[in-house]
């Protein structure tokens, strides 16, 4: 049968509250064929989360409606893998259907994503220099193996070679960055430079939009390819779910409050619908996001420490970088598809950031 996890929002509500109801589903559930499997309580935001077997979303509802009349904000259908790869399979169930950690506290079925992005630069004299610009295999190495050490589960990503986990504990997924970049750093005298950038998001597990995690993966990949160099960029839910207010000391991690999160997805998201626009430029920008140029321009040095300018060339470079190791076009069609109005002037911004020309990393790729 499909599985589909519910949402509800309920005042002062606590996990007796929810146990009753849980029991009142299970005693009716076999006349509708559905399951009422567990279920997730936040008591300080009033949020209660259902994992449900059941024929359709009609059913599913109904059950609650029967038993105890607590209607969800929102029911989505859930994957089975995708499911058990963002919520993870250790979990400890009482008797009641209550999902608890490890350590007997609540689990309150919020996830943390750290996305990493990394590449290599080199200054190439040869083909056999940029195998670190097309995979610098002992960091990646690296980051896999921080992510594990902190229980991070690997997501497939396959927008880019960015690496993925999901953690269930925000405090170990700040912590896990900040490790990896540590190691990095004491490693990379011993290796060709790469340049690092992480973004980490959260997410309760079902918005009330319906969705589950996608939205999440996608901020925390945006905050990936906006941080600085070697920067830690965290989303405002990241740090409120934390529980070590020390992790965020560190100068290399920077955590965006609600207002900035907010201008940062639009200005991401306007810039990826527009890169490939030749036309596109900072009076577009500005108007699009509905900020003067030099507001603009205030906010983006402050949130990125780059210029608007800068921010849109690193965005257009790392999605012809993206292109160029797919192998699907020429440099002019790369050129133009990552919004660049000549294949030279490409090919002298990527030398620039790279170290080397898309020509000759095509040829090594």
């Amino acid at each position: 049968m499909p599985l589909y996890m519910d949402f509800h929002h309920i005042e002062n509500v606590t996990v007796e509250d929810v146990k009753r109801a849980h029991m009142a589903d299970v005693a009716i559930q076999d006349k509708y064929g559905v399951r009422y499997l567990q279920f997730w309580v936040n008591q300080e935001a009033g949020t209660v989360f259902c994992l449900i077997e059941g024929p359709d979303p009609e059913t599913c509802e109904k059950v609650h409606q029967m038993a105890h009349g607590n209607i969800a904000c929102a029911l989505t259908e859930v994957e089975t893998g995708f499911y058990e790869m963002m919520m993870g399979t250790g979990h400890t169930v009482n008797d009641y259907g209550l999902v608890q950690k490890k350590n007997g506290f609540l689990d309150t079925g919020y996830r943390t994503i750290l996305v990493v992005s990394l590449y290599g630069i080199t200054r190439a004299t040869a083909s056999s220099d940029l195998s670190m610009l097309l995979t610098p295999n002992w960091a990646r190495k690296i980051v896999r193996e921080q992510m594990e050490r902190f229980a991070g589960r690997h997501l497939t990503w396959d927008a880019d070679d960015s690496i993925v986990a999901v953690f269930d504990d925000a405090t170990d997924a700040v912590s896990c960055a900040l490790l990896i970049k540590n190691t990095l750093e004491q490693f990379e005298p011993k290796h060709p430079e790469v340049i690092f950038k992480m973004g980490l998001s959260a997410s309760q597990p079902v918005t009330k939009e319906g969705d589950f995690f996608k939205e999440a993966i996608k901020l925390g990949h945006r905050l990936s390819l906006i941080a600085s160099n070697n920067q830690i960029l965290t989303c405002a839910l990241v740090r409120k779910i934390c529980n070590n207010e020390a992790v965020f000391s560190d100068d290399a991690v920077k955590s965006l409050n609600t207002k900035e999160q907010e201008f940062i997805s639009n200005l991401i998201h306007v810039t990826e619908t527009k890169i490939a626009d030749q036309q596109f430029d900072l009076n577009t920008l500005s108007n699009e996001v509905c900020v003067s140029r030099p507001q603009l321009y205030r906010k983006i040095t402050a949130l990125t420490g780059r210029s608007p300018n800068d921010f849109i060339i690193d965005l257009r470079m790392q999605k012809a970088l993206s292109l160029l190791k797919q192998k699907k076009a020429c440099i002019a069609e790369i050129a133009y598809n990552s919004g660049f109005n000549s294949p030279s002037y490409f090919s002298k911004c990527f030398a620039e950031k790279f170290g080397c020309t898309p020509s000759a990393f095509l040829k090594k790729t």
